[in-house]
Formats: structure tokens, C-alpha cells, sequence
């Protein structure tokens, strides 16, 4: 059945336009008082449908569009139909992409990317921090830092050709984040960095250069949990409740996440989701599709809250079917249980699994242990453990979306850029383990073992030399040594799982060549393992990846 268009569901409440926006630091006393307990959530969303209604147009010609192609093409918006989906292999073979979070909430460069959400939250630290450094909300809020998002120095061949030498094969920049900000050129909305702040299509920019590299192009939307991001500042006198910017802060609902379900999480959220938000969601999907291509497409966690269910399979349907009717094959991230496992691909969010898992997966992490977009006096994560993560993550069937946070001018910083070509060096030498391969019969062997499920990847414990992972392609098996040996040059590696009498029982030893050298590597198969000595000229940094080619 088709479904409403944004007009018929609020029809009575589109009758007016909203007015430009206006950056000002002169606050309407009325107009910014707290309206929490004066205005229920339904006015809420009505003052945000009637900002917008000037684009009622365009919205409802882009909902008309998606419902047809989610019925024209290989898939239907059902998910019997979506359960067919198979991931490209283009996708299972990349393994490692860069994720960048880059947006007006880098000018702060404060606390982490949520500052827009935290800076009206009085008990958090970035709400005093704001007053301290900028005033009340009233008279400085998350508008007023737009304007300071120049992207002056911006360069995005620049970044392009870096994530080309990081060995990274995909790159997904964040369309829009939960602050509502569209980092694109959108027909939909006021608050756009080609109207305002840097005044350029940055996500058309960057997907020309990075397709210019040879590197395929995804993007990301955040825009559900944008109906509740800001809804901190309805408790207290804040831009957020002047009807006048609507259009920026959204319906700034009131999150209300119940405590009862086992589960928690989705299952227990009750918070106020109108049909012409979803609505008004959907039509901003079918633009980005429409306008980028993207190979890829990620969402976070919020599209599994109940309020999202028809129009998540009826934007996959459409997606689907657009990529297959423009020759190519999408992909889709998401977490938790916000699709059918098979429909999609699931992502887990700065953590990894503890075994292979049949169905393709990605973990998406953050360079920075403290953020996704910038902030300043950063902490990074360095190349030796992102290199195990990225090989532990490949040995178990997975791809690693490594996000990377610049500063508001364009920048990225030195520590970043260092680590990604750090990762690159190793990449070019080591990558036949990675790149296009499958994982072996295990994944692995050794002391230390990986914490599975989402926000782990901090709790496993640092690798040793005797924790190798296995990976395969054609008649060979990757043994990756997970640290260096105490002493390269000859040392003796031994590994249980090659013994004949283990998981290689019944395959026969060819060849046994070190990565990287041009020496004989000496090896013994015995029933228990198989032992090696490296060669004198062996070297090694942050990992070594031993070649076994099988009869």
C-alpha cells in the first residue's frame, strides 16, 4: 500500500512558510523561554513541520519517487524480498574504509561530536563549558557556530589521495549528522554547508576526488536521532525554543527511554516520532541517493526505534533497486536490530566479534578514543593497535570503517594523518592477507582473546608473539603474527593449528614464505604444530604475515 505523503499528514499545518534563518545574538525573551512543560510533543512537531513547509514540494515529489522505485526492480519493500540481498563483493573484499565525522560541531572542538546535544544539557560539562567560553544558550546557541565553519583550508583531493595511501578502500563522510546540519547540497532544508558556513557542496566535492582515486564512495545519515538531539534546550531559556529556528533544531523531542524491556535500549524507547518526520526522513535519503550514488550507505542505531520500521524497508527496496537500475550494488550499514541480519550488513560500533561470523560484518571505530569529530588535546589510537584490530576484524570475516575527526578549517590533524599512512606502509607490503581474502577453518590461536559485541574494542588486552590469526585466499593460508618476536632475525615461531594432527589435518605444506623477504623460511610440520625459523634478514613492525602455500 502506498503510504501518505508529508502534505496529507499534516496537511492543516504546512499553510504557512518559515522564515530565513537568522544568526543573532540578541535572544527574544519570550521566544526563548523554556517550553518543556508548556507545549506537548505534538506542538513540537508541528512547529517543525511548519518551518519546513516551503519545501512541501520537493519533498513530496521525492516520496512519490522512492515508492515507486521501492516497487520497480529485484526487490520489494517487504523483507521476505529484502532476505535475497547479497553483499557486493566489492564490499567483502575492501576490508578497510575511513569514516569522517566533519561538521559545525568541530568549531568548538570540545568534549566530542555531541557537544550540540551536551551543550544543552545542564548537568553536563559542555553545557558549562559553553556558558563559560560563549555565553548563555539564549544568547549563543548551536546556530551561532556556523557562521565559524569556514573548511577555509580545505583541500578534498587532499584527503583523497591520503586515504588512497592508508590502503583504504572505501570512504564514507557523514552526510548529516544528528545536529541537523546537511554537510550537502539539499533541496530540503535552509541550514545546508552550501548556503551557509563553508558555502560548498562538501560531500559532492569529496565524492569526485575520492572516485578520482579509484576508491569507492559511501555516506552517512544521522538525521533520525535528529528528533530528539536537541531536546535539552526546551528545559531552559535557549535558542532551541524559538519557533523561528525550527528548521535547524528540529522537533527537539523529549527522549524517553523506559527502563523495563530486558534489553533495554530501542525495545524501551517511547520517545514522541511523528509519521511526517519519517516521512520527511525518507524523502532526505531518496536525495542523497539520488544525488551522490553511493556505494555504501550507514546509518546509526536510531532507524530500529518501531516508528522507523516501514520506511527503513521501504528505503532499502529503493536503494536497492536504484543501485541495481544505475549498475551498481549498494550497501547498507546498521546495528543492532534495526534490520533483518540478512538484508543488510551489520555494523558494531567500536567493537569486534570473538568468532568468525557466515554473514559479512563491519566494526566502525574511532582513530580518537575520546571522539568521532574533532576536539582539541585529543587522545589517538596508534598503528599497532589498529593494524591487529583491522586483522583480527578480517581473520573473523569483517571490514574495519575507521573514522577520522578534522578540524573545522579542513585540516586533518598531524597524529591522524600519521597513523593512516603508517597503516598504509604496512597495507602495501602485508596486504595479499588482507585484500579479497576469506577467512580460513579458525580465525586464530593464542593468549589473548577479543571481548565480542559493540563498545569492546578497549578491553582487549595488547597481542603476543604467540597470537597469530588466519586468513585465505586460493590454495594459501595467511598465518599473521600479531606481534613482533623478541629478536626477528631467526627466531622460532611455532603454530599449533598447522599441525597435521590439528585444523591443516589432511593438507600438505608446499611452501612456506615470508612476506616481504626474499629468504628460505625452514619449516617442520609435526602433528602438533608447524614450526618455522625466520630468516637472519627478517624484519618487522607492528605485524608479519607468513605465506603457506598447500599442495
Amino acid at each position: 500500500m502506498k503510504r501518505f505523503h508529508f502534505c496529507l499528514v499534516a496537511a492543516s499545518l504546512l499553510l504557512a512558510g518559515s522564515a530565513s534563518p537568522a544568526f543573532s545574538q540578541a535572544a527574544d525573551s519570550a521566544a526563548d523561554a523554556p517550553t518543556a512543560k508548556t507545549k506537548s510533543p505534538e506542538q513540537f512537531d508541528q512547529e517543525w513541520q511548519k518551518s519546513v513547509a516551503k519545501y512541501d514540494t520537493q519533498r513530496n515529489a521525492l516520496l512519490k519517487e522512492a515508492d515507486r522505485q521501492a516497487h520497480d526492480g529485484p526487490y520489494r519493500p517487504d523483507w521476505t524480498s529484502l532476505r535475497q540481498y547479497q553483499q557486493p563483493q566489492w564490499y567483502k573484499d575492501a576490508k578497510f574504509g575511513i569514516f569522517i565525522h566533519w561538521g559545525v560541531y568541530s568549531v568548538p572542538g570540545f568534549g566530542s561530536e555531541w557537544y550540540p546535544r551536551q551543550m544543552y544539557q545542564e548537568k553536563d560539562k559542555i553545557y558549562a563549558n559553553h556558558i563559560k567560553v560563549y555565553g548563555a544558550q539564549d544568547k549563543f546557541g548551536y546556530k551561532d557556530f556556523i557562521p565559524r565553519f569556514k573548511a577555509e583550508k580545505w583541500d578534498p583531493a587532499a584527503w583523497a589521495a591520503l586515504f588512497k595511501d592508508s590502503g583504504a578502500k572505501y570512504v564514507v563522510p557523514v552526510a548529516e549528522h544528528h545536529d541537523g546540519f546537511s554537510m550537502y547540497d539539499s533541496g530540503l532544508s535552509d541550514w545546508t554547508a552550501v548556503k551557509m558556513g563553508p558555502h560548498r557542496d562538501t560531500t559532492g566535492e569529496l565524492a569526485k576526488a575520492v572516485r578520482a582515486e579509484g576508491l569507492h564512495f559511501g555516506l552517512s545519515s544521522h538525521r533520525a536521532e535528529h528528533d530528539f538531539f536537541f531536546g535539552g534546550g526546551r528545559d531552559f531559556r535557549s535558542d532551541v525554543n524559538d519557533p523561528k529556528y525550527a528548521s535547524l533544531y528540529g522537533p527537539a523531542q523529549n527522549q524517553i527511554e523506559g527502563q523495563h524491556h530486558p534489553d533495554g535500549g530501542l525495545n524501551d524507547d517511547w520517545t514522541y516520532v511523528s509519521p511526517a518526520w519519517t516521512a520527511d526522513w525518507m524523502a532526505r535519503m531518496t536525495e542523497l541517493v539520488e544525488k551522490y550514488k553511493p556505494e555504501l550507505v550507514y546509518f546509526d542505531w536510531w532507524i530500529g526505534h518501531p516508528a522507523f520500521r516501514d520506511r527503513v524497508t521501504e528505503f532499502d527496496a529503493f536503494y536497492y533497486n536504484y543501485a541495481a537500475a544505475h549498475g551498481y550494488k549498494g550497501v547498507v550499514n546498521f546495528k543492532y536490530y534495526a534490520m533483518d541480519w540478512t538484508s543488510a550488513v551489520r555494523d558494531f560500533e567500536r567493537g569486534q566479534l570473538a568468532t568468525i561470523e557466515p554473514e559479512h560484518w563491519q566494526t566502525d571505530t574511532s582513530i580518537s578514543t575520546l571522539s568521532w569529530g574533532y576536539i582539541e588535546n585529543d587522545k589517538y589510537q596508534g598503528p599497532q593497535f589498529l593494524i591487529n584490530q583491522l586483522v583480527d576484524i578480517t581473520s573473523k570475516n569483517g571490514n574495519l570503517l575507521l573514522n577520522i575527526g578534522p578540524k573545522p578549517d579542513g585540516t586533518i590533524p598531524d597524529p591522524i594523518v600519521s597513523t593512516l599512512k603508517e597503516m598504509g606502509v604496512w597495507l602495501r607490503a602485508n596486504g595479499e592477507a588482507i585484500y579479497a581474502t576469506t577467512p580460513w577453518k579458525v580465525y586464530g590461536e593464542g593468549p589473548t582473546q577479543v571481548v565480542g559485541g559493540s563498545f569492546h574494542d578497549q578491553d582487549t588486552k595488547p597481542f603476543t608473539s604467540s597470537d597469530f590469526r588466519f586468513t585465505a585466499k586460493g590454495n594459501s593460508i595467511y598465518a599473521i603474527g600479531m606481534a613482533c618476536p623478541a629478536t626477528s632475525a631467526s627466531a622460532d615461531v611455532s603454530i599449533q593449528a598447522l599441525g597435521s594432527a590439528k585444523e591443516a589435518k589432511g593438507l600438505t605444506i608446499d611452501s612456506v614464505e615470508l612476506i616481504g623477504s626474499k629468504d628460505k623460511v625452514t619449516f617442520e610440520q609435526t602433528a602438533d604444530s608447524l614450526n618455522l625459523k625466520l630468516p637472519a634478514s627478517a624484519t618487522c613492525k607492528y605485524a608479519f604475515v607468513l605465506k603457506i602455500a598447500m599442495k
